[in-house]
């Protein structure tokens, strides 16, 4: 799929991951860029139209998919995170939390957007997902559970939208340079170099963006002796 003269909606667009996708996109040349937030004066990239949508709502949902029947391309880039094992006290109301937004927010997000990509000639969707897809330490427990749920559905999804030749692409990335990751250790990627590595693999018509060395080797690993997943041996 090719990003010029595309009409694209961007959920979670006015910080990280999801600014960085809206100002990469009108810069590819872009005919339209829907730009998602739960607050839409938060929005202040020039050259998008800022969209009241907050994913858990289905009326707003239901709202930004009449409004925007011009889209060809979704990406489902909300997401919320809250640091924490499943054995702490409030892990239940922590994953409900999250898998409302993280999981039922890209895919009630999937099934309204789904007939309007038919409608326009099929055009795709970006699911931003995560190197926890695949692995889950305990820091951002529930977290990690929403992204594998996520990567589930990302992976059925591309089935079923594959008679409307509707592109599903899959990006998986480790820490990124944003607030989410702000006060987690380890080597970061700015949210630029994630958004460009996802584009372009979207545009070469791949089905997985892996945006990182450690998500490549992570991946890698998933069919070692002892697997990625798996606790390190002392």
């Amino acid at each position: 799929m090719n990003i010029d003269n595309a009409t694209v909606l961007v959920t979670g667009a006015n910080r990280g991951i999801g600014l960085a996708f809206t100002r990469e996109l009108v810069a590819r040349g872009a005919r339209k860029v829907y730009a998602g937030a739960r607050d839409p004066s938060s929005i202040q990239q020039p050259g998008v139209e800022a969209i009241r949508l907050d994913v858990t709502k289905p009326e707003e949902v239901a709202a930004a998919a009449a409004r925007a029947g011009d889209v060809t391309l979704v990406i489902n880039n909300a997401d919320v995170a809250q640091v924490g094992g499943f054995l702490a006290s409030d892990s239940e109301e922590a994953a409900r939390r999250q898998f409302e937004t993280n999981f039922f927010g890209m895919l009630r997000m999937s099934k309204a957007f789904a007939p309007v990509l038919k409608a326009n000639g099929g055009g795709a969707l970006i699911n931003v997902l995560s190197i926890v897809s695949w692995i889950n330490g305990g820091q951002l427990a529930a977290y990690a559970a929403t992204k594998s749920a996520a990567w589930s559905l990302t992976n059925s999804l591309r089935h079923e939208l594959a008679s409307q030749h509707t592109q599903v692409l899959a990006l998986h990335m480790a820490f990124v340079d944003t607030d989410l990751a702000r006060g987690l250790e380890g080597p970061k990627t700015s949210p630029e170099d994630i958004v460009k590595r996802a584009l372009d693999g979207l545009e070469a018509g791949l089905d997985e963006v892996l945006a990182d060395e450690r998500t490549r080797l992570v991946k890698q690993g998933l069919t070692a002796a002892t697997p990625s997943y798996m606790p390190a041996r002392s």
